[in-house]
């Protein structure tokens, strides 16, 4: 009206449509609108039979909720909609941003920046958090646990903090589905796949349409191993319509994992021209080939899977294409390309997670020092990091003294065993490289019988392996095993299977050659 505005709220019962309450307000100017805002909603909540108590105590001065800004809110709520509704991330990161720009106080938005950034900006998505916690005195109590968990499990690590304020953020807002999508990620993390089915069905009474339940119910799905399951949970989100495309990333694991290449190749093919995951593709590509032992295109793949992702200013997505990648190198005797990849990972990117699977790399590569520089700055960088100091460091300290002292390397993992089946890495596929190692180490002091259970447990978890390459080489473990326990028909059943996956794999790989030099010994 002119330049001032009326804002009317009304509460209606959705089942019947009666009226509950109502109550409007008039803004001087549009500056005054969020103020005017929020006091219909205090107005309205006292009149729904909220306690003044409960009012007084949830009540935080309206332009302090998260911006006295108009056209910073709507920044927001668009980059929201594009995130969440068009399941568009690229997209909502500029609308974020500028909403930031219209409000440098908007805790919110940099805490949704980082948490959009995490999956591939790690070091960006640190940096907009800790904004967000700087920040977070000024926001409401839901915000604050927003924020706050966030910190917890993305700046600090701390994943047991983290679950603790997610599992009271879902207690204190019912109906908020956030917390649940948050307590499915921790309990991954931490490896206790089978808490998660019972959140996302919450999640899904709460929004029985909801692509991103669906998404990490098919995930969640592979990694119990429960393939049938997941393919019926990604029909079901196609079904309803739902077509995200983190799907299709996840029938491209079920398809691998039901041996099933054409239509794993017809899901790659359909996601290489979507914008943004192009680059997921190629490396998982490269994995798939590095599990066959097809090292040199797995090497060319990588590559044009890590310059895809700095085209669009991914660089620490691609320098965790080419760590990763140093670690495969590492594992089957390739020691001086997986020094120069690790190298190169670390001249693209200094990101946690490229620091963590360097380190591994060149400890197994015979770079004690420099693994061991890496240890340490992410021992002091993350001292509450439950992955980093209950996962990753007993790893890589374990591959730098692996070759000349497996002893050693099996006492430093014995701290891992109660989350080593947990994810390492959001970003690539990263699990279970410390059973792995812990395998190798028993088989390098002669304990046969712990080695094949070590071995065994990676074959059990195909769902958390997928495609990395120790799947194949865990087959090769066993056949190593079984031979020191003497049991020469399964040795020669396990060295079978693994030179069957590898039947055209590349022939300079010193693991290969081993592999079928103690094979013919056993003919």
């Amino acid at each position: 009206m002119g330049t001032r505005y009326l804002l009317t709220l009304e509460a209606l019962n959705c089942a019947n449509g009666e009226w509950l309450a109502g109550t409007q307000v008039q803004a001087s100017d549009k500056n005054h609108v969020l103020d005017a805002l929020g006091k219909v909603a205090s107005e309205i909540r006292s009149k729904l039979g909220e306690s003044l108590a409960s009012v007084q105590k949830y009540d935080i001065p309206p332009e302090n909720v998260t911006t006295p800004s108009l056209e910073a809110l709507q920044a927001y709520s668009l980059g929201y909609q594009t995130w969440f509704v068009k399941d568009d991330g690229p997209g909502a990161l500029p609308l974020f941003q500028r909403a930031i720009d219209l409000d440098p106080n908007f805790a919110m938005a940099y805490a949704r920046l980082g948490t959009l950034y995490f999956s591939g900006e790690p070091a960006r998505a640190i940096e907009n958090l800790q904004k967000a916690y700087d920040l977070r005195e000024r926001v409401s109590e839901r915000e604050r646990l927003y924020i706050s968990a966030h910190h917890a499990d993305i700046v600090e690590g701390d994943l047991e903090a983290a679950r603790k304020v997610y599992e009271l953020w879902a207690q204190l807002y019912p109906h908020d589905i956030l917390p649940l999508w948050n307590l499915t990620v921790v309990y991954e993390l931490l490896g206790d796949y089978e808490r998660v089915p019972a959140v996302t069905q919450e999640a899904l009474k709460l929004s029985p349409g909801d692509g991103n339940v669906f998404v990490i119910a098919v995930n969640n799905a592979l990694e119990r191993g429960r393939l049938e399951e997941a393919k019926a949970a990604a029909q079901e989100e196609q079904a309803r319509h739902l077509d995200f495309l983190q799907i299709h990333r996840s029938l491209c694991a079920l398809d691998f994992l039901q041996h099933d290449t054409a239509a794993m190749e017809k899901e790659e093919a359909g996601l290489m021209g979507k914008l943004g995951w192009e680059h997921n593709i190629l490396y998982f590509q490269s994995d798939t080939a590095a599990y066959s032992g097809h090292f040199a295109q797995a090497r060319e793949l990588t590559r044009r899977a890590a310059g895809s992702a700095e085209r669009i200013d991914r660089r620490e997505t691609a320098a965790e294409y080419v760590a990763e990648a140093a670690v495969r190198e590492a594992v089957v005797g390739n020691l001086s390309v997986a020094k120069q990849q690790a190298n190169a990972a670390l001249a693209l990117a200094k990101d946690t997670d490229v620091e963590e699977m360097s380190a591994v790399a060149l400890g197994l590569a015979g770079d004690p020092t420099q693994s061991a520089q890496l240890a340490t700055k992410l021992d002091k960088t993350f001292p509450k990091g439950t992955v980093v100091q209950r996962n990753l460091l007993p790893t890589i300290r374990a591959a730098t003294v692996l070759r000349h002292d497996p002893g050693k390397a099996i006492d430093l993992l014995a701290t891992s065993a109660p989350y080593e089946l947990g994810q390492a890495s959001m970003v690539v596929s990263f699990n279970l490289y410390g059973v792995y190692l812990r395998g190798e180490a028993f088989l390098a002091t002669k304990q046969g019988g712990s080695a094949a259970a070590e071995f065994q447990r990676i074959v059990d978890h195909p769902g958390l392996v997928i495609n990395e390459p120790i799947g194949a080489l865990a087959h090769l473990g066993l056949g190593r095993a079984y031979l020191l326990m003497g049991e020469t028909s399964k040795a020669k059943a396990a060295y079978l299977d693994f030179l069957t996956l590898w039947s055209d794999a590349d022939r300079d790989i010193p693991i290969l050659k081993a592999a079928k030099a103690e094979s013919a010994k056993l003919q």
